[in-house]
């Protein structure tokens, strides 16, 4: 979905793009239409308009909401403070927002809210007249013909609902999609032989179906009378190694086979603006995706995926706190509701509040005992906060519950591996980067870890370069890979090579303390004594691991006392 990635161009969210395409004219005022500084209340509104202004670069959304309604209150009629007031009111879940896009008929994400607001109250044919008067360029061109044809779905009108997507089901680019509400539509219509054939023509658009799809369609296949091929794409959720495989439950299963995705043209009107949603947050825009995961909760104000995808967003630009109270709003008895968990704990882990994350994933753990994800991710956190015996605990219970080991298990060995490794565990840790490398002989990140950890103790060092030479191969950009080959050189005595990589790693990660501390020692060894000199004291700059720095400092000390000593 290229077309999407340039926000500049979408006429969709022509709102937001003032902060970004538009806002080189007058930063610090409203658009130069008088809202100046100076007494009585239009200054007050100035200052509220520039507090959300910066709240909203911050996407502190409560903060903009609350100053943009309060510049608006005190500035009426300034055409670029009720645009910036709506905007905000949307990405805040203001009720605020159907009152203010009511006064901007030209904005096309007023009228695709306005829309909605249509819908709810049952006025379909004014909701299928707004979105026939859209212009379909931008975003819209996805956005458009899949509301206008869920508009006529809520009036009963199946029909002309699949007639309006069939362009885009035949030729589109975005056939998938299409096909995907098109079924969805089908199957609403009690039309479950046309459901099954437009949910094959999805699957087979999508080569690389995610979650959500195959949970639509695989209710929409069982209703067709295919249920063996249903079962088959909810395995495929159990095989993903997803957090979604926490939905394989007896209980899940059926709700996702027995029961509809969507149960009403409402829900589908969601449904297609969580679509876009996802597809603008894969191409990194937060903010917009923010923007469409709140349109769609106001449809569906209990539309878990669409809950999850704001938090995501939230958590993208660095409020935790708001994607945890986001997450909050899940009951516990939500089918998603173990997923929702797993978001919640690493939340908590990165607001510094562990031991809430650790008892979440506990908990989760008792209560899912045939699950990896819990144990898996508790492993995660505990390896992130270097406590790594009980790191390698959690890995094995993982480890315990997924029978014989597939491909895509690599980097649970890979992890146990290197909680041992990091507990002086070492010949299980060998043991576990040797399986791992049996379940992905390729995999570069453990053939570094491997051939590094035998260069450190002297082992195998033949075969520890052979295989960061491949790990090299592999990740050419890589500079730890290429700090362990040009260690495992200087090992090995081979010090223009050494110095080569070295140098090389320096390049790609020059803030790395240990790679600048190698590249001394090799510069020392080679005579270089004031560039080897000059790397230590960069390594100590760098904010070493506290065992390091005294290491870096007291061989600085002797080499300045003592300069042909060795390294």
């Amino acid at each position: 979905m290229a077309m999407l990635v340039h926000p500049c161009r979408s006429a969709l969210l022509a709102a937001a793009l003032l902060a970004g395409c538009a806002a080189g004219g007058n930063p610090g005022g409203v658009a130069g239409n008088g809202v100046t500084a100076g007494p009585a209340p239009r200054a007050t509104a100035s200052g509220a308009y520039l507090a959300g202004r910066f709240a909203s670069a911050e996407t502190d959304t409560k903060g903009a909401a609350d100053q943009m309604l309060e510049a608006l209150r005190l500035a009426p009629n300034e055409p670029e403070i009720l645009t910036r007031a709506f905007l905000a009111a949307v990405m805040d879940g203001r009720a605020e927002a159907v009152q203010l896009a009511r006064r901007l008929p030209q904005s096309e994400l007023a009228n695709i809210l306005l829309a909605g607001a249509d819908g709810m109250a049952g006025r379909w044919e004014r909701a299928e007249g707004r979105l026939r008067n859209m212009p379909r360029t931008g975003a819209a061109q996805v956005l458009q013909p899949l509301l206008l044809a869920w508009a006529q779905a809520g009036r009963g009108q199946t029909d002309a609902a699949l007639a309006t997507l069939r362009p885009q089901v035949e030729g589109s680019r975005l056939r998938g999609l299409a096909a995907l509400h098109s079924a969805m539509i089908a199957d609403l219509g009690s039309r479950p032989q046309e459901a099954e054939r437009l949910a094959r023509l999805a699957l087979a658009e999508t080569p690389e179906a995610n979650l959500r799809m195959l949970q639509v369609l695989a209710g929409i296949l069982n209703r067709a009378g295919k249920p063996e091929e249903a079962a088959k794409l909810i395995d495929a959720i159990a095989l993903s190694g997803d957090d979604m495989a926490l939905l394989n439950t007896p209980r899940t299963r059926d709700a996702l086979l027995r029961g509809r995705a969507v149960a009403s043209a409402v829900e589908g009107m969601a449904e297609a603006e969580l679509a876009l949603a996802g597809a603008l947050r894969g191409q990194g825009a937060p903010e917009l995706t923010l923007v469409l995961a709140r349109l769609s909760l106001r449809l569906r104000p209990d539309f878990t995926p669409a809950l999850m995808i704001a938090a995501d967003s939230l958590n993208d630009e660095r409020h935790p706190e708001s994607a945890l109270a986001m997450l909050r709003r899940v009951p516990d008895d939500d089918p998603f509701a173990p997923v929702v968990a797993l978001r919640r704990a690493t939340l908590l882990d990165r607001m510094d509040r562990p031991d809430e994350a650790i008892a979440l994933l506990r908990t989760l753990s008792r209560e899912r005992p045939e699950a990896l994800q819990p144990p898996a991710r508790l492993g995660d956190l505990l390896r992130g906060r270097q406590r790594f015996p009980e790191a390698a605990q959690a890995y094995t219970e993982a480890l315990s519950r997924i029978g014989e080991p597939l491909p895509q298990y690599w980097p649970l060995f890979y992890a146990r591996g290197i909680s041992l490794e990091r507990s002086g565990r070492w010949p299980e840790a060998e043991a576990d980067f040797h399986r791992a490398l049996q379940l992905s002989p390729e995999q570069p990140y453990v053939l570094n870890y491997l051939g590094y950890s035998w260069v450190e103790k002297g082992l195998n060092l033949p075969e520890a370069r052979r295989m960061l030479e491949r790990a090299m191969e592999l990740r050419p950009q890589d500079g730890n890979i290429a700090d362990s080959l040009g260690w495992a050189l200087f090992k090995m005595n081979d010090l223009p090579d050494a110095i080569r990589w070295l140098e090389r790693a320096v390049e790609l990660e020059s803030r790395n303390s240990v790679i600048n501390d190698h590249l001394g020692d090799a510069y020392w060894a080679a005579g270089r004594r004031r560039e080897a000199e000059f790397q230590w004291r960069r390594a100590l700059a760098l904010d070493p691991e506290p065992e390091e720095a005294p290491r870096i400092s007291a061989k600085l000390r002797e080499r300045q006392a003592n300069p042909s000593a060795t390294p």
